[in-house]
């Protein structure tokens, strides 16, 4: 029988304390320059190098692969061939472009496994182009790649594996080989856009721009504000950076709740209100256990056969239920610590939240992701 072990952990609750109404940021935190913007690169490569953790022969394409490099370089192989290549994988490379960046500059790789690879710890990516959603090629990608999981199997069948040994980065990995061009500088405006929309955040920017340098700037929505800028490029790059460094107050954000289903986090943000409010919550726990035990015939019987019968036994408990109250306008402190004394888990955390948010008694918005 083959067990297989994974590390992972969960993470219970977090509590961020966010900014209060009103606190001044920087202009730069609340807002990006449109136009100015990260571009996304992808690739097909491939990873040779791997101490007999590649691709399995069931991943045909990585046979074409490596046909096909083959044949770059010479070296004919029959069509009908699948060569069985244990110690290279197919991978897909992404990365990302980032604004105003010129040819021969460097950017890092994610490299990630695209058959069935066990490990790409120790290989090496071959020279991959990576390309923009126009298919145009901007970058190449080579280099050795950094993996942070293992993974381990033994004789028997059982293994162990931490993090993730099919996927890695390459620093630097990739360089540019065809710049982006952005237009910054083509319109006589600059639109600054929220990177959380909101009404009164447009507003304090307009106030704030207009302050400092006179009735430059407007806004239509909670999106986004046009500034008028400078029409000499190197004027308006001076102007934006000055722009950037600008204080302005926030709007005030909603409370937020929210919860990540595949890893079990909670994040409950300042400023979630509890209404007066009762809970009770108990959880059911259903244990199924097998035993295979083996029968044989008699010593010395002419019948009979040896056979392996399942023994299985099913146990169902039921956890203690607990009822507990939260006084009306309650903090998020209080619900963590009333909640945390219940030594309820991310799952009983969730379902908590998601009746009391049923119930109208939270004052926030809940949010799974």
């Amino acid at each position: 029988m083959k067990h297989r072990l994974s590390v992972s952990c969960w993470a219970l609750v977090l509590l961020l304390l966010a900014l209060p109404a009103g606190a001044a940021q920087t202009l730069r935190q609340l807002a990006s320059v449109e136009g100015v913007r990260d571009n996304q690169l992808l690739g097909y490569g491939l990873v040779v190098g791997l101490q007999g953790s590649g691709d399995s022969t069931q991943v045909k394409f990585s046979g074409q692969s490596v046909t096909n490099l083959l044949k770059q370089f010479g070296v004919q192989v029959s069509e009908s061939a699948n060569p069985k290549l244990k110690n290279v994988a197919t991978v897909m490379v992404s990365a990302v472009f980032p604004p105003g960046y010129r040819k021969g500059q460097s950017i890092d790789v994610t490299v990630s496994s695209l058959g069935d690879a066990k490990s790409l710890r120790g290989g090496m990516l071959l020279l991959t182009p990576l390309r923009a959603a126009d298919g145009e090629v901007y970058a190449l990608a080579q280099g050795q790649l950094v993996v942070g999981g293992v993974a381990a199997q033994g004789a028997s069948g059982s293994s162990v594996t931490i993090n993730s040994p099919t996927s890695g980065r390459i620093p630097n990995g990739a360089t540019v080989e065809r710049e982006i061009e952005t237009d910054f500088d083509a319109t006589p405006s600059v639109r600054l856009s929220l990177r959380h929309p909101n009404f009164q955040t447009a507003t304090n920017i307009v106030q704030a721009i207009n302050a400092r340098y006179g009735e430059i700037a407007s806004a239509r929505d909670a999106t986004g504000v046009e500034v008028l800028a400078p029409a000499d490029p190197t004027q308006r790059v001076a102007f934006v950076a000055d722009l950037e460094g600008l204080s302005v107050e926030a709007g005030a954000a909603r409370p937020k709740i929210i919860f990540n289903s595949r890893t079990g986090t909670v994040v409950i943000t300042e400023g979630v209100r509890v209404r007066a409010a009762a809970v009770s919550h108990g959880a059911l726990k259903v244990v199924i256990s097998e035993n295979p035990q083996v029968s044989q015939p008699a010593p010395f019987a002419r019948t009979g056969q040896t056979v392996v019968t399942p023994q299985s036994q099913i146990s169902v408990e039921q956890g203690g239920g607990r009822m507990f109250a939260w006084p009306p306008g309650a903090q998020l402190q209080t619900i963590i610590d009333t909640v945390n004394s219940t030594g309820a888990s991310p799952d009983d955390i969730m379902a908590i939240l998601q009746a009391l948010d049923q119930a109208g008694a939270i004052d926030g918005e809940l949010i799974v992701i």
